[in-house]
């Protein structure tokens, strides 16, 4: 029922507790609304699932195009108001922002789940029977997953699998995923310690002009920034590094003054001493010792002048996030004042170098003391492909770092969905009352997985789900390997189809928690 003032009766006359500005809608139609909103953001990336999915191009009002297949990027990017597809949007974002990957999964999953309630609904099973029974699956699929892991450590061949199989579909194919797969997993070794891998030490530059397959690795991070005067060095090895939060030139006050010159002389003697003091500047600079600066104040063309003739490379106006790295990797001090630097606010690294990319020019610094920090350079062709290699390496690094640390991998493919909604059926046998059919609804929703990856592959969903689930049963574990042309069923883990376990219970949990808040919802009230 709908409103435009919500009102209840007192002595027989209306009082009105809403303004007229107010819309109320309230029971089924609130219902129907909420569920079709979420419905439709989860099937608007539905097509973009697995290794044959398809990418999406969104355009804004100012003609930036973005074109990606990756779930969180597409609903962060398109414009939506409806505040419960909106909830599904935030299903997304903390895939995202958890794991890193599934994020497609987890929102067809909120979807379907809305779908069936909805087919509850109609059968008059109450809300709550539904989100009661919503919950006690979900622990049952929490279960499934934690049994589905494979036994043993998480080896380097499960690392590449992992993130070989997040990037499959994403931009990258064939020998390029390899390739990407090998220079992500030693990334993440590179920063990994004994209390897990530290993921922000991996940085990821991108740069527009080479194939993807030129990508690599670098010991140390990369700065968008070019040399203060072109003369200075380009390439300094066994360079030590000094992080200025200092202005190099002429001091000046915080408050505007102006002076009175009576005279050549004193006009002459006013210059005298700028020139001295700017040369003082740079004379304590290069007798520092330093053979690289990073200051994050602007640098005076004298000075820059002068440190050049010195052999010492200058960069200007950094960024804090870029002085964080640097230091982190290079082991060097902020000094606020010249008098402060010492010799243990040095840092130093094993090359400091400059490379020009087109119109751009990036700092390399290498082989830094602390070696803390590594990153990911990633190349494209075009603007929009490195886009997307950046969207993909993102995911593959952060899918890599969570079987590393939340605990094992299991098999993808659609074999872990599959096995979940198995045993979800299992066992909604014990589940008393109506909310058993809740039960069984999940297990219906959890199968859209699978369906929708067939779907996606050329496939009919309905044969592929029968054989899918008939080589469950039979063999204890079964997928749909998509390679090349070929389209079959069989053990995923044998053709290397692995997603960390920390993926699908994220997925299962905040699909749920999404789609159990959008069902409780009766009354929406709107008012300006």
């Amino acid at each position: 029922m709908a409103d435009n003032a919500s009102q209840r009766r007192m002595g027989g006359q209306p009082l009105f507790i809403l303004s007229e500005d107010s819309q109320r809608t309230s029971g089924k139609d609130a219902q129907d609304s909420n569920i079709s909103a979420g419905k439709a953001v989860s099937e608007a990336v539905r097509t973009t699932l697995g290794p044959r999915g398809m990418d999406k191009m969104l355009v804004s009002d100012s003609g930036d195009v973005v074109i990606t297949n990756d779930g969180a990027t597409i609903l962060q990017e398109m414009d939506i108001e409806h505040p419960a597809a909106d909830m599904i949007v935030e299903v997304a974002e903390t895939q995202e922002n958890e794991v890193g990957d599934g994020t497609t999964t987890a929102a067809i999953l909120a979807g379907q789940l809305l779908a069936q309630a909805e087919d509850l609904f109609d059968d008059d099973v109450h809300a709550t029977t539904v989100v009661e029974g919503y919950h006690e699956a979900a622990e049952i699929a929490h279960d499934a997953v934690d049994e589905l892991a494979l036994e043993g450590d998480v080896d380097e061949e499960l690392l590449l699998a992992v993130a070989e199989s997040s990037m499959t579909g994403k931009g990258t194919g064939g020998v390029t995923a390899e390739s990407l797969a090998r220079t992500v997993v030693d990334a993440v070794e590179q920063v990994r310690g004994d209390a897990g891998v530290n993921r922000d030490n991996i940085s990821i530059q991108t740069q527009v002009g080479a194939s993807s397959g030129a990508t690599e690795l670098v010991e140390g991070i990369l700065v968008d920034e070019e040399p203060v005067n072109e003369q200075m060095p380009g390439d300094v090895e066994d360079a030590s590094i000094a992080l200025l939060d200092v202005e190099l030139g002429v001091r000046t006050g915080d408050v505007d003054a102006e002076y009175s010159v009576d005279s050549v002389d004193q006009l002459t003697a006013a210059m005298d001493a700028e020139e001295e003091e700017i040369k003082g500047v740079a004379q304590t600079v290069a007798d520092s010792g330093a053979d690289v600066v990073f200051a994050t104040d602007d640098v005076d063309g004298r000075v820059a002048s002068t440190l050049a003739d010195e052999g010492v490379l200058v960069f200007e106006n950094l960024s804090d996030d870029d002085v964080r790295g640097i230091a982190s990797a290079t082991g060097a001090r902020r000094v606020g004042a010249l008098e402060d630097l010492e010799d243990e606010d040095f840092g130093s690294a094993e090359r400091v170098r400059t490379e020009k990319y087109g119109d751009e020019e990036l700092v390399f610094v290498e082989g830094g003391a602390a070696a803390e920090s590594v990153t990911l350079f990633v190349r494209g062709g075009t603007e929009h492909v490195v886009d997307e290699l950046e969207r993909a390496v993102r995911d593959a690094l952060d899918v890599v770092t969570a079987a590393l640390d939340s605990g094992g991998v299991v098999p993808g493919a659609g074999a872990a969905e599959i096995a979940i909604a198995d045993r979800v059926r299992a066992e909604s046998a014990g589940v008393s009352g109506r909310k058993q059919l809740a039960v069984e609804a999940f297990a219906d929703a959890i199968d859209a997985v699978p369906r929708t990856l067939a779907a996606n592959a050329g496939l009919d969903p309905i044969d592929a789900l029968v054989d899918l689930r008939s080589e469950h049963e039979a063999e204890g574990r079964a997928g749909l390997i998509v390679d090349g042309q070929t389209r079959e069923v069989g053990d995923p883990v044998e053709h290397g189809t692995v997603d960390p376990a920390a993926v699908k219970h994220e997925a299962v949990e905040s699909a749920t928690e999404a789609a159990t808040l959008i069902a409780r919802i009766d009354d929406v009230i709107a008012a300006e």
